[in-house]
């Protein structure tokens, strides 16, 4: 082995190291920090999480947690759509996880995991990858078609683990609020 391809291994297996002590650390100190509101429905018979506001488009919980909004008719909000699009899509999460969370083979399910993670560790374990004894997340941190979108992946996730949202593309969807354009133009620099 040639010593600069020696030194990728030996960079690439640090890495790997730092990665399995970071997600020994945040498993071991996971935070309760992050929302545990309840699903509820809304007096107009939408689905959504206790305390939810609808700021310019966007559900957030009172502590800043982005949450979904689930009409009666079975419509989305923007956001939890557009989760499900970058989860299935662009985001590239559906190859490991499976189909709408369900998991796979070697992928955790997620909508069983989001029953109990905090929005605050499903944003670490993502950015910073995750190794247990059967498989290795990457990181994400660098790819802007999931991090600029994690608040969308995240909702549609919380609706599908809280069983509001059933499995496949949701059948109608809220026009897309100028705010989420302007974070496309800011995060994507288009």
């Amino acid at each position: 082995m040639d010593e600069g391809r020696g030194a990728r291994v030996l960079r690439s297996g640090i890495r790997l190291f730092i990665s399995a002590v970071l997600s020994l650390v945040i498993n071991l100190g996971a935070s309760a920090q992050g929302s545990t509101a309840s699903p509820i429905t809304l007096p107009d018979g939408s689905k959504s999480q206790e305390g939810a506001k609808n700021l310019d488009g966007k559900w957030v919980l009172p502590d800043g947690t982005p949450t979904y909004r689930i009409k009666a008719d079975k419509t989305v909000d923007w956001y939890t759509y557009s989760g499900f699009r970058r989860y299935h899509d662009a985001g590239g999460c559906m190859q490991c996880h499976g189909p709408d969370g369900e998991g796979s083979t070697y992928g955790t399910a997620l909508v069983k995991s989001l029953k109990a993670m905090t929005y605050d560790d499903f944003i670490e374990v993502v950015a910073r990858g995750r190794v247990n004894e059967r498989s290795v997340m990457p990181p994400f941190d660098g790819n802007n078609n999931v991090m600029c979108y994690i608040d969308d992946i995240y909702t549609y996730l919380k609706a599908r683990s809280e069983n509001e949202l059933p499995r496949g593309r949701p059948p109608r969807r809220d026009v897309k609020p100028q705010a989420a354009t302007e974070n496309d133009t800011a995060c994507l620099g288009r």
